[in-house]
């Protein structure tokens, strides 16, 4: 794994000051654009959610769209987009959460997690922990069953793992990098 999580962090990009002064940012499109480091942790996120047991996977628009429809594909199992509300047709589930300047709306359709579905959550990026926390208030408002958390780089200094221990209810929560 070793390997793997330096092939990953020499394709992710640093961009100081964006979105704002003061901010360093974490670009991983040079990581999306080279098939080696994509592949890389296209098959590590689905070692994971095979080794959790988990039966779908949700995607957090829309990097983890980007990340969790391959690992979907690759471990076998069905693959759930969590939208910012409004985006969706159809009956939806919807869970509001807190950000640190205001408040934002996540929902996912109301019919595709289902009692019995063991769902692994997937994103790009856990910051703060917000969004994360309000995917697994959906999940299991569906009826579904929390297999766990992964992503791609834990920005370990925002605590966003702090504030998702109650949430996971003992469910993992897996970075491949953490920074």
């Amino acid at each position: 794994m070793t390997d793997v999580k330096e092939l990953l962090l020499s394709r992710i990009r640093d961009v100081a000051d964006y979105p704002e002064p003061g901010v360093m940012f974490k670009d991983i499109t040079p990581l999306l654009a080279d098939p080696a480091a994509f592949t890389a942790l296209t098959d590590a996120l689905a070692e994971v959610t095979v080794r959790h047991g988990a039966t779908k996977i949700v995607g957090l628009e829309a990097r983890g769209f980007i990340l969790g429809a391959p690992a979907a594909v690759r471990a076998g199992v069905g693959f759930i987009p969590v939208r910012k509300a409004g985006k969706l047709p159809g009956a939806t589930l919807s869970q509001a959460y807190e950000l640190e300047y205001g408040s934002a709306e996540i929902e996912v359709h109301a019919e595709d997690l289902v009692v019995g579905d063991r769902v692994m959550v997937i994103d790009d990026v856990l910051a703060t922990g917000g969004t994360a926390e309000a995917s697994l208030q959906l999940i299991r408002r569906a009826g579904a069953d929390v297999a766990g958390v992964a992503v791609l780089m834990e920005l370990a200094f925002l605590a966003g793992r702090q504030r998702l221990e109650s949430a996971l209810g003992g469910a993992p929560l897996e970075a491949l990098i953490t920074v």
